[in-house]
């Protein structure tokens, strides 16, 4: 009956059980849980009496037909009562997860008459006659709009727009928890490239910046590039370009460890949609050795045809040796994998084909591109996108920090010098002393993280550096790429 999936809090239960009053009824529940393939994290007794114990057993499971073969393994031990299962997940988000609170006190008539009319009256006519004065008298200078149309929600699809809200109610959440931000859900039901322009661009008045989440390729690359030439506020696509700042940092320190440089080694990359470009893109402009583009139809390699734009650049600026297998077979001899693409694509035999000292970032989420546990029989670094694997690999060591500095620094738009700062900061926040192979980024938890990338972010916006001259890939201008699962929450 146990699962070979890997158990997640984001499917936790809470059982609570009536077991007889005897020395060995609650080990009988977590023998049986265990064997079932499931991890208790909590149990609780509520209620007693001579002849019963009533407790709440608390384990994460593999998946919803998994957390149902976990309860059926309880009914079936003799003498046992199963009264209730809760779904942890579900209850987290009754009523949402957000809400609006008042920064100043509404107590009397006086206090009124300065936050809203008339008081209020003085404000706007300072704002009309100087426009900028609303960054310093209204929510703008510290607020942030997460659009998403919900054609892209995590790896699941088009959902749409209500669908996609608890995820971006959840990110409006870390953008608080983590940076300070305050920034507010906006789902639109309209997946139509022009409409979503011409919404955001109305809305912009309000907002210091734009968090585009979850709106599938190709039109992802369109919508931001045309809101990035039409408001003077940072637009961030975050499956981009928080990926990718993500994937750098961890890279960064992985090649510590190995005690390679990223000018020599050769990076396979299973994925070539919104977040594997932007990854391969900052890669190219770090200087990475060489990089093997792989997506469904095997790896993109210089003469090939019928090739989207964004497609036919990576296959003239990639793949030096113009390899045009599958993904299995780029992996011979390279140094690095990186999967932001779909579940078990690899075994731990392909990883075993990769040179000493791999590694391997497996980033598709719930279930990575391969099972961590066989690729670290393996590799030498192992990263996911999981909470419950060593060095996970998440956008929100990025993008609470990189907003936090933007609106700081009053910045107008995102700029790779930005993302490029924002990874520095992050691998260095680990401490080159501290890295090892299950430690190469911070945990998200960390309280030094936004505040580093904070602080990068400002200073990039601030003193921005003329990058040196170097072919564009374009993700931003060529709106044509195939789209790909996203890898990360």
């Amino acid at each position: 009956m146990a699962t070979t999936r890997l158990p997640s809090a984001g499917f936790s239960i809470t059982i609570r059980i009536a077991v007889p009053a005897d020395a060995s009824s609650i080990g009988r529940l977590t023998t049986s849980v265990g064997e079932a393939g499931a991890i208790v994290t909590a149990l609780d007794v509520v209620d007693s009496d001579p002849s019963n114990v009533i407790v709440d057993l608390t384990c994460d499971t593999a998946d919803t037909t998994h957390a149902d073969q976990v309860v059926e393994a309880l009914k079936a031990l003799d003498g046992v009562d199963v009264r209730k299962v809760s779904d942890r997940t579900f209850l987290l988000h009754l009523g949402g997860k957000i809400e609006v609170s008042p920064k100043v006190a509404l107590r009397n008539r006086d206090e009124l008459s300065r936050a809203y009319t008339p008081g209020v009256a003085r404000v706007c006519q300072a704002i009309a006659e100087n426009p900028a004065d609303a960054r310093r008298l209204t929510i703008k200078r510290n607020t942030v709009a997460v659009v998403s149309d919900g054609s892209a929600v995590l790896g699941l699809g088009n959902l749409g727009p209500a669908a996609s809200l608890p995820v971006m109610e959840g990110k409006a959440a870390l953008f608080k928890r983590f940076g300070g931000v305050d920034a507010w859900p906006v789902v639109l039901d309209t997946q139509d490239t022009d409409e979503i322009v011409a919404i955001v661009k109305a809305i912009a008045p309000a907002y210091g910046g734009i968090n585009l989440e979850d709106i599938a390729a190709p039109r992802c690359f369109e919508i931001e590039a045309r809101l990035r030439e039409a408001l003077d506020i940072p637009v961030f696509h975050d499956d981009q370009h928080g990926t990718a700042i993500c994937v750098l940092a961890a890279l960064t320190n992985a090649l510590r460890v190995v005690g390679k440089q990223l000018a020599d080694v050769r990076v396979v990359v299973s994925g070539a949609g919104a977040a594997g470009t932007a990854i391969m893109k900052l890669l190219l402009r770090q200087g990475v050795g060489d990089i093997i583009a792989s997506d469904r139809h095997g790896a993109l390699h210089r003469g090939q045809t019928g090739l989207n734009p964004a497609w036919q650049w990576l296959a003239e600026n990639t793949n030096a040796d113009g390899y045009s297998g599958d993904l299995a077979g780029a992996l011979h001899g390279a140094d690095v994998f990186i999967g932001v693409s779909a579940p078990n694509l690899l075994t731990g035999d392909d990883i075993a084909t990769m040179a000493k000292g791999a590694i391997v970032f497996a980033l598709a989420n719930p279930d990575p591109e391969v099972d961590p546990r066989e690729a670290r029989k393996h590799a030498a670094v192992v990263a996911t996108g999981r909470s419950d694997q060593p060095n996970q690999i998440n956008n929100v060591l990025a993008f609470p920090g990189v907003f936090r500095g933007m609106l700081d620094a009053h910045a107008e738009e995102f700029t790779e010098e930005m993302a490029i700062a924002a990874a520095r900061a992050i691998a260095d926040v680990v401490g080159e002393e501290k890295i090892n192979p299950t430690v190469i980024v911070p945990s998200v938890f960390d309280p030094r993280v936004a505040p580093a990338v904070a602080a990068a972010v400002r200073a990039a916006a601030q003193n921005p550096v003329t990058p040196p001259p170097a072919a564009d890939p374009g993700p931003a201008d060529l709106p044509e790429i195939a789209a790909t699962a996203s890898a990360t929450p």
